[in-house]
């Protein structure tokens, strides 16, 4: 680590970076939503946005990173990187952060982001916020979410350009507020880091909207290849082999059209969910589930949907017998077109239905699935 690296030196650190995760030379689609996100906190701090990519041979895949808002891609070629290890990965990640300085380090929440962002926070002396899911730095951008997102009073709100910080009264206007569920999703914490640097965060995929691509950005994006010191010795383990797993899991983050069901599917169980398969399939799309039908063991894990689960903006959301708790409604809200059918016509899910349907889903979704057939018939 270089010398003269103090994490507590906060004027000493500038600009933002994301840590772009490739695997076998493909980049991860978190990536690109890290990199489009930076560019906002880059433009709020007034400071450039820099992409940190590691691997072998890699070169041929930065310069997309500038597509998505990018103004620099450092790359870090060696072929002791070409396999994720935590060891090669956090030295290599250490170094160029204690020699470049950067005040914001994003990382994806993937099982790779979740290993290494802790290892290199405490490496770095600095602090981690890990898993989240909102990320601000103007601090008016972070009243007005506050004022939506929380049960804050209004008072309480207005003092947050301000932190208690060792006693003292700070101006945090300048520092990352980082977002996050707590205590399964019941409560929102807000973290800030004010006296070390960089402000680490892991975010949560799928949260993050990513950009359209700019090809006129890309041509012009800045590659700087870091000389990386890295050998066997630096290494304690070795990747033998990859194998890469046959388990089919869902992919609700890159579905277009979801169907969800809830509690309400619990007269029925099996046949409330060959409802939503069946709507599904006539759209193209997927079944996702509330915690509801995942704690209860009707659906797997990789189907929840909402704040404990995945954060998803389809085209299409359906939501069959949900009724709508915030945490729910916190990981799919920002869908294009919500559609909601419930017997309650009081469930908080019609606050932000498109369109709601109340009446029973076993009833509902039948006609649902004619209509739609019978719209891709006509089309």
């Amino acid at each position: 680590m270089v010398a003269n690296y103090n994490s507590s030196d906060v004027s000493a650190f500038k600009n933002v970076w994301v840590f772009c995760e490739q695997r076998q030379g493909v980049m991860m689609p978190t990536t690109f939503e890290l990199i489009s996100e930076g560019r906002k906190l880059a433009d709020q701090l007034g400071v450039k946005l820099c992409g940190l990519l590691l691997g072998d041979n890699i070169g041929g895949i930065a310069r997309d990173l500038g597509g998505y808002g990018a103004d620099e891609v450092i790359v870090c070629d060696h072929p002791l990187l070409k396999d994720y290890t935590t060891d090669a990965y956090a030295k290599v990640i250490c170094d160029v952060i204690s020699e470049l300085k950067p005040e914001v380090f994003l990382i994806g929440a993937t099982n790779i982001g979740r290993d290494l962002g802790p290892r290199c926070a405490a490496r770095l002396h600095t602090g981690l916020c890990a898993d989240c899911t909102h990320l601000d730095v103007d601090t008016e951008q972070y009243k007005a979410f506050l004022s939506v997102a929380s049960t804050l009073p209004e008072d309480r709100i207005a003092k947050t350009d301000t932190a208690l910080v060792m006693g003292e009264r700070r101006d945090v206007s300048r520092d990352l507020k980082m977002t996050r569920p707590a205590f399964g999703g019941n409560l929102m914490a807000s973290i800030i880091c004010p006296r070390f640097r960089p402000a680490m965060a892991t975010v949560r995929p799928g949260v993050m909207k990513k950009a359209p691509f700019d090809q006129a950005k890309a041509d012009a994006v800045t590659l700087t290849n870091y000389p990386v010191e890295l050998g066997d010795a630096d290494l304690h383990t070795q990747v033998l082999e990859v194998v890469k797993s046959a388990k089919k899991l869902v992919d609700l983050v890159g579905a277009e059209y979801i169907v969800s069901v809830g509690r309400g599917i619990s007269k029925d169980v099996e046949g409330g969910i060959k409802l939503a398969q069946e709507l599904a399939d006539v759209l193209g799309g997927v079944v996702g589930g509330s915690r509801v039908a995942i704690d209860s063991g009707w659906l797997s894990a990789d189907h929840q949907v909402g704040q404990t689960g995945k954060t998803v903006h389809p085209k299409v959301y359906i939501a069959l017998g949900i009724s709508g708790a915030i945490q729910h409604k916190a990981g799919m809200q920002e869908s294009q077109y919500i559609i909601a059918v419930n017997k309650n016509d009081a469930a908080p899910i019609f606050e932000i239905a498109d369109y709601g349907i109340c009446g029973d889903l076993f009833k509902v979704t039948p006609m649902l699935i004619e209509a739609f057939k019978a719209a891709k018939a006509d089309k």
